[in-house]
């Protein structure tokens, strides 16, 4: 008997995209999905998602188990995050310490976690929606690394310490890295 042979991809999701391939929602029938970006096995499924506002890395695959794998056991998740004012080292730490934020209408305490200032502006792709820029007063960008994924949680963890998320993106899961993919780009990986 052979074994079916599972396929992996890393692709970066664009702004304004679900993570998800259809649905049946009439609400989201104008919406944009994955399967815009390229042909996809059957079976294919997102590890993890990336809100409708986010971008980046998003790895997909058709191996169910590899899939639960990484979201359930503590793999860590990069995010450079843009954020509205002049981070403190005060509000760093708060990040890095865990903050409450809502989840499921309760409060949740978020875990420890890796978080610093980026002492230059990333390299990234221009996103295809405007940013309010260092114009409007001042901005910094961030990387987060968690090993949890609360619904929103780096966005709702910036606006515990006072730093709206203006531009969210995440460039490495586990030793996986985002690199220098363009925006809607799809690669085949091995995992």
């Amino acid at each position: 008997m052979k074994t079916l042979e599972h396929k992996h991809f890393k692709i970066y999701k664009p702004y304004g995209m679900l993570s998800q391939f259809a649905s049946n929602s009439t609400q989201q029938k104008r919406k944009r999905f994955l399967g815009e970006l390229a042909e996809f096995p059957k079976g294919i499924m997102p590890i993890g998602r990336l809100d409708e506002k986010s971008e980046g890395l998003l790895l997909l695959t058709t191996d169910g188990k590899m899939s639960n794998y990484i979201n359930s056991r503590g793999i860590e998740k990069e995010y450079y995050a843009l954020v509205d004012g002049d981070i403190s080292e005060a509000q760093i730490k708060a990040l890095r310490d865990g903050v409450e934020i809502g989840f499921d209408g309760k409060k949740y305490q978020t875990k420890p976690c890796k978080a610093f200032k980026l002492n230059k502006n990333p390299e990234l792709p221009e996103r295809s929606k405007k940013i309010r820029d260092a114009r409007h007063g001042p901005i910094s960008w961030i990387s987060i690394t968690l090993t949890e994924g609360k619904f929103r949680q780096v966005r709702k963890m910036t606006s515990a310490v006072g730093c709206a998320t203006l531009r969210l993106v995440r460039v490495r899961v586990g030793d996986i890295h985002l690199g220098d993919l363009q925006i809607g780009s799809v690669t085949s990986i091995a995992l």
